[in-house]
């Protein structure tokens, strides 16, 4: 089945669900993205921090499908945000993928305390303009970060990437975003695993005859969200996009709403930098 697509605040699109690089090895990935692409991925969800952006290219020169068919995504580290730092660090993205543009370049995390997301933000607008990056966004941005750049600049990011799973389900940051025409895209989707045992996630996939990974990677596509689950084997790349023929029922979606602890498996935005 085709994947389905979601609509950008800046008249671009992007395939509703990908893969992540994050953990995959160097020396694996341009395996693991020659095989996502041929699974029927086609979208990449990378970053300079993953250490495997030379690899990702490989795998673009490698997979046999022209490169504007792939959407690409990379991000700006926490060191190299400000005006100049990012300008370089964008550059040397660019290099090590062996790419003119990559789709997507978003700020990693927004390091309030360091006070330099709001350079960072106006240097992607500059790059986006000189068409170095085709859209511009954000990752583990909060509503207060959300309101200030888009404030100071008028610019609403296309995205904004974070933690998302049954037990942390950002409610709150998906409204907003919901209002300002940002689209939601889900990383860790899958909790580490933590909610498969959780009872409405197994009579889901009970009903389904899917695997609890799946009936998650499904709940994300209901809640409207774009999805980056990861994984390094080509079976595994296969069972996660196969989530699209079937669907939960709203007593479903009400169940797995009750999941919610507030529970991260990444760092709180609001301290890490």
């Amino acid at each position: 089945m085709t994947t389905p697509m979601l609509s950008l605040n800046d008249g671009r699109s992007l395939p509703q669900i990908g893969f992540g690089l994050w953990q995959v090895p160097a020396d694996q990935t341009a395996r693991v993205v020659v095989d996502g692409v041929a699974a029927g991925y086609r979208l990449i969800d990378g970053a300079a921090i993953y250490g495997n952006e030379e690899g990702l290219g490989e795998g673009l020169r490698r997979m046999g499908l022209p490169r504007e068919k792939v959407f690409v995504t990379t991000k700006v580290w926490n060191d190299r945000q400000g005006t100049d730092e990012t300008r370089r660090a964008v550059a040397e993205s660019l290099a090590r993928i062996g790419v003119a543009q990559v789709d997507l370049m978003l700020i990693h995390w927004p390091c309030p305390a360091e006070g330099r997301f709001l350079d960072t933000w106006k240097t992607l607008i500059a790059l986006r303009d000189e068409g170095k990056v085709a859209s511009i966004g954000v990752s583990n941005f909060r509503v207060p970060d959300l309101e200030r750049i888009i404030g100071e600049t008028g610019v609403v990011p296309v995205l904004n990437q974070i933690e998302l799973h049954p037990r942390l389900q950002q409610a709150e940051l998906r409204a907003f975003h919901a209002r300002h025409g940002i689209v939601t895209q889900s990383w860790t989707p899958l909790g580490q695993g933590r909610s498969f045992d959780a009872g409405p996630v197994q009579a889901a996939a009970a009903r389904l005859g899917r695997s609890p990974a799946q009936v998650i990677l499904r709940w994300h596509l209901e809640l409207g969200c774009a999805v980056i689950p990861r994984s390094t084997r080509a079976a595994g790349l296969a069972e996660n996009l196969d989530i699209l023929d079937f669907s939960l029922t709203e007593a479903e979606m009400a169940a797995f709403a009750t999941l919610e602890t507030g529970e991260r498996t990444g760092p709180d935005p609001a301290s890490f930098s």
